[in-house]
């Protein structure tokens, strides 16, 4: 009896290590952000203020965790109501026809820096789905009152006309390259 009981709890530590947490990012703790090139000589800012995402991870390691995210390409932000319309039209994000852009990681590895990773997935805007890497500092994880919550910050950085966002070809006003900043605190679910 004592090693069918030594078995038992042997697999229920096993199974258990290999548990998956679910994490659910956390709006007001959290932002979106990007910055472009306008006109060769500043950048222009913005946000996107509505947006869900998920991270699924073992216990320990962030390196066999997933991320899911789904933004709402109509929140889009720059401070400027005009700009904001007219980067929600056909000339850019085109929302009526696309109106989420969507990420799901496929890896995510250790840089041996520490609290630093690579993360591996798929960017959809509009039409086109792209692998991008995402440089991830990990902030770590505190416990209170309100639970258990989870930090980072993602950075990348993409063609804007790899996902047909060819408003100014030439890239003289626009510029082509899309700067993405990402500040992410989870809630452990």
């Amino acid at each position: 009896m004592k090693k069918i009981m030594s078995i038992l709890a042997l697999i229920l530590l096993t199974v258990s290590s290999y548990a998956q947490t679910e994490w659910k990012v956390d709006p007001y703790h959290s932002s979106l952000n990007f910055n472009i090139s306008h006109s060769g000589i500043s950048l222009v800012n913005g946000k996107f203020l509505e947006y869900t995402g998920n991270l699924t991870k073992g216990e320990e390691a962030l390196t066999d965790a997933q991320f899911n995210f789904t933004v709402q390409v109509k929140s889009i932000n720059t401070n400027v109501e005009d700009r904001d319309k007219h980067l929600r039209s056909a000339d850019f994000f085109e929302v009526d026809t696309y109106p989420e852009m969507t990420f799901k990681s496929s890896k995510i590895f250790a840089t041996g820096k520490p609290d630093h990773y690579l993360l591996y997935g798929e960017l959809t805007i509009k039409d086109v789905t792209k692998e991008v890497i995402f440089d991830v500092y990990y902030g770590g994880t505190v416990k209170s009152d309100q639970g258990e919550k989870l930090g980072m910050k993602a950075k990348t950085t993409i063609n804007r006309f790899d996902y047909h966002i060819d408003f100014d070809p030439t890239a003289a006003g626009v510029g082509k390259d899309v700067n993405i900043v990402i500040h992410l605190q989870f809630a452990k679910q």
